[in-house]
């Protein structure tokens, strides 16, 4: 899971409202952010993890002008292979097949493929 991927954030102050909280909640999720040079365009370096609770911490800010980072955030997430969806099930025990899938993003079979490997080897 902590595999870091970067994101680019093109006009991210002008495209927000309250940029400065926006900020904040980021670097509180211990998300890198930083700024490309002069230019209005500022770039994320999260894992997976950090961009899942990224994406429902701006999503239950209801702003509605941060919701395209949350958008941008979920389009441009690495697709979890069963390892990391196992871990990430693991940490959140016991979870639904649903829970896991709004989680995750992942497909229902694999998220009861995930469930049966835990509820197995226990």
């Amino acid at each position: 899971m902590p595999q870091f991927f970067r994101i680019q954030l093109n006009s991210f102050i002008r495209r927000v409202e309250n940029a400065q909280d926006l900020k904040c909640l980021i670097k509180d999720q211990g998300v890198t952010l930083t700024r490309r040079g002069r230019s209005r365009n500022w770039t994320i370096e999260l894992n997976t993890e950090q961009s899942i609770n990224l994406q429902k911490s701006i999503e239950s800010a209801k702003q509605e002008s941060w919701l395209w980072v949350a958008n941008l955030l979920k389009k441009q997430r690495p697709e979890l292979n069963l390892k990391d969806l196992k871990t990430l099930a693991k940490e959140h025990w016991p979870i639904s097949v649903n829970q896991l899938m709004r989680l995750t993003d992942c497909t229902s079979a694999q998220a009861r493929l995930v469930i049966d490997e835990i509820e197995w080897s226990e």
